[in-house]
């Protein structure tokens, strides 16, 4: 079936349905950004969780957010539909698709509501959309959105505006001192085991920066499993890295923005550090890279231990357990060097500033 004209969306009411996940909300920026070019007289509304709101608060090209807060149970999606039974949109597109986005989908009032096609739309989503993206095979996961973009005739526009704020610059800045070394983050861990590099081999690679003439600092939030890894690294780490753990996701885009490298597994901050521009070493081996991997920038600053030596493998949603433990010290300090080779900044020039 051929994609319809190209859609005018000035003066009309979108709705976004992208409700969880950190790294999913960064790639959601893109199409945002690009809809405002777009259309700059539409009315955009964003649904999502309050964990992945204190991201990307106060976006300037989002008129609109509406929390649906799952800790609420069902009141959650009574919520959502206060909120917006007053409401007509006249699109709706449905980005995520887990059955609780399928049943806010449903319950919103919308002329047209354009999902993925029925081979990716998981926990039968199809059902809630009323058009769907033309089928085709699994790709990264930015470039999966920019097909809504394509099939509305919208030119995609790959930017974020996720940097600090000037307020920001100054709230946090008492944080990270002025230091002539370079700075590595490091993120300790994810939400899943399997996806987390040992922190003893953290602890490791905090020496060997040391070694190198760089300061390392520990970002992230402090959930059980990020403060447990950050603990064996203080307690092993010769040179104590500042723990710098914080319920706070504009804290952790400033610091991310402030270092001269990031080194993280696959998690939210993965795809921050992106955004940010700022030299990602992205450790993977339980995710497929060619789904939710680094995208389009850093290819080279991939450790990648999802494939086998030689292996094509296929792109999509593929995971392996076991791999991230093939990742060694030096192969990671390897790509820690390359990047200050490439891209290593003035000192000046550490500010909380993305790098172009």
């Amino acid at each position: 079936m051929a994609a319809p004209a190209p859609t005018d969306l000035n003066g009309k009411r979108v709705c976004i349905v992208m409700m969880s996940a950190i790294g999913d909300a960064v790639h959601v920026l893109p199409i945002v950004n690009s809809l405002r070019a777009a259309a700059p007289a539409m009315h955009l509304t964003w649904i999502l969780q309050p964990g992945p709101y204190q991201l990307v608060k106060g976006h300037p090209a989002v008129d609109e957010f509406i929390l649906f807060d799952r800790k609420r149970g069902w009141r959650a999606f009574r919520d959502v539909w206060r909120a917006t039974r007053g409401t007509r949109y006249d699109l709706v597109l449905a980005l995520q698709v887990y059955f609780k986005a399928g049943v806010i989908t449903a319950m919103l009032r919308a002329d047209r509501k354009l999902g993925f096609d029925r081979v990716r739309a998981r926990d039968a989503n199809w059902l809630f959309t009323t058009e769907r993206i033309p089928a085709r095979g699994f790709q990264h996961v930015q470039d999966q959105y920019f097909e809504f973009l394509e099939y509305l005739g919208i030119a995609p526009r790959l930017e974020w505006g996720l940097a600090p704020t000037d307020g920001e610059r100054a709230r946090y800045a008492e944080l990270l001192p002025s230091d002539p070394r370079p700075t590595a983050a490091l993120v300790l861990a994810t939400s899943k085991p399997g996806k987390d590099w040992p922190a003893e081999r953290y602890a490791e690679l905090v020496d060997r920066l040391a070694e190198l003439g760089m300061r390392s600092v520990l970002v992230g939030a402090p959930s059980p499993r990020e403060r447990a890894a950050a603990d064996v690294v203080l307690a092993r780490a010769r040179h104590r890295p500042l723990d710098l753990l914080a319920w706070d996701l504009r804290r952790l885009v400033y610091l991310t923005a402030r270092a001269d490298v990031l080194v993280t597994p696959d998690t939210g901050p993965l795809h921050v550090g992106i955004a940010l521009g700022t030299p990602t070493v992205s450790l993977i081996g339980y995710s497929n890279p060619k789904w939710c991997g680094p995208y389009r920038r850093f290819p080279e600053l991939m450790v990648d231990a999802f494939g086998d030596p030689g292996e094509d493998y296929p792109g999509g949603r593929i995971f392996r357990e076991g791999r991230m433990q093939r990742i060694t010290v030096d192969a990671v300090v390897e790509k820690v060097k390359l990047a200050l080779a490439r891209y290593g900044r003035s000192a000046s020039s550490r500010s909380g500033q993305p790098a172009p």
